[in-house]
């Protein structure tokens, strides 16, 4: 019998690039703002109602994260990953054929919505599993590649005119543009879906690193019913929520409002320097905050957040402000999808960590509700977005009040609800 070790390790690229492959695609929905315009333009709807797409797409994959979470370890991964492509590329092509906001909101909303949640989990569930000693990284790296598609999709449909580039909108229009797209969604992930499978029960990964003192992980592995019980969960959801309203509120207005601030021309830029930014913040900050700790990482961004955004408003009709600033805010909104996934397994155990994240996800998708909203609410009240700036930043301030009080539970927390005859025998360790 062969004794696996280091130097037998089988090929792992797979789940990475699989992981990729699907990321691409499924992040792709951040770059929505460049239809926003069009269908406003054919519809005569409100800003409000045309961003609206953007918050029912993120509270589905908050919400059928969570249902794939339940489902993953019955079916596997590579199945829920089809669902999840399927859904994700089909949801796509029927928007396509939308007459009216509720048909849109259907598919381009719920539909693909779906296909985000159940997409979203297999690359870092699979990933995970073939690399538990790089744990920090392949989750960095996945969710990293996920914010990047939006800087891919972003110009390549509403154009780079820097580059003499009209996009697919202006060449053939939004509809074949969807159609166009879902199609290539639908090779992406399938591709992705074949590589997205599970390590053989005899896997055996190298030896992880030692880790540093700044993450000190929990010894006690908490079900997602226990964590909820405490009052750091809490505390840590609700930082998640207003810590997260200033991204989701910029994301959903970004190709509009730059391109009222600077001209369609250098507008282009605003959605990859937006992408570059949330990627290069969940890579690069779950890195830091294996170092400097998760939470003292969070309140440093929160402050950055804070000041860059109503900064965005102020500073915005000057190219070179406006899109440091811009490159910011989106750095500290994928900061915090980074390192909150890693702050879940730090307080409360990696074990559950996947589902107990699941639940700490729903915080981000009530961002997305309110973040859209805010801007889109304020905009067509006021025909400006200042003030939905000022209350991002009153929502980081927030944010940030939270973390400052925010702890790992205590050894006496812990055994107070695990003797407690509230909590159910069946979801006992």
């Amino acid at each position: 019998m062969v004794k696996h070790t280091e130097m037998s390790t089988p090929p792992r690229w797979h789940a990475l690039v699989g992981g990729g492959l699907f990321n691409i695609a499924l992040g792709s929905y951040y770059a929505w703002s460049v239809f926003v315009a069009p269908l406003q333009a054919e519809f005569h709807w409100t800003r409000l109602q045309a961003t609206s797409v953007a918050s029912i797409e993120m509270v589905m994959l908050a919400v059928m994260y969570n249902v794939a979470g339940l489902l993953i370890d019955r079916l596997g991964a590579r199945a829920i990953a089809v669902i999840g492509g399927l859904c994700f590329s089909f949801g796509m092509m029927l928007a396509s054929f939308s007459q009216n906001l509720l048909e849109l909101y259907l598919s381009g909303g719920l539909l693909l919505g779906l296909g985000l949640g159940f997409g979203y989990l297999p690359p870092l569930s699979v990933g995970f599993k073939w690399y538990p000693e790089a744990r920090g990284l392949v989750g960095g790296l996945a969710v990293g590649i996920f914010a990047a598609g939006s800087g891919i999709v972003g110009p390549l449909a509403g154009g780079f005119k820097p580059f003499g580039w009209g996009g697919l909108i202006s060449i053939m229009g939004w509809r074949h543009t969807f159609q166009l797209l879902g199609a290539v969604y639908f090779a992406f992930t399938m591709l992705g879906s074949y590589w997205l499978k599970d390590p053989p029960e005899h896997f055996v990964p190298p030896v992880a690193p030692a880790r540093t003192a700044a993450t000190k992980v929990s010894s006690v592995n908490l079900t997602t019913a226990r964590m909820m019980r405490l009052p750091s969960f809490w505390i840590l959801w609700i930082a998640y929520v207003f810590g997260c309203i200033a991204g989701t509120m910029t994301i959903s207005q970004v190709a509009p409002f730059a391109t009222a601030a600077l001209g369609a021309a250098t507008a282009a830029f605003a959605i990859p320097v937006g992408a570059a930014g949330s990627a290069l913040g969940r890579f690069f900050s779950g890195w830091i905050s294996d170092h400097l700790g998760r939470v003292v990482t969070l309140r440093v961004i929160l402050v950055v957040s804070m000041i860059a955004a109503p900064a965005l408003y102020l500073f915005q009709s000057g190219a070179a402000a406006f899109f440091i600033l811009l490159f910011l805010v989106y750095y500290g909104y994928g900061t915090q999808l980074s390192v909150y996934t890693a702050l879940a397994g730090d307080f409360y155990g990696p074990k559950h960590s996947a589902k107990n994240y699941g639940v700490l996800l729903l915080a981000w998708g009530t961002a997305g509700i309110f973040g859209p909203i805010l801007g889109g609410f304020v905009f067509d009240t006021y025909k400006s977005y200042e003030y939905a700036f000022y209350a991002a930043a009153a929502a980081s301030l927030v944010s940030l009040a939270l973390l400052g009080i925010a702890r790992a539970p205590t050894e006496a927390q812990i055994e107070e609800i695990a003797i407690s005859p509230r909590t159910p025998v069946l979801l006992a360790e």
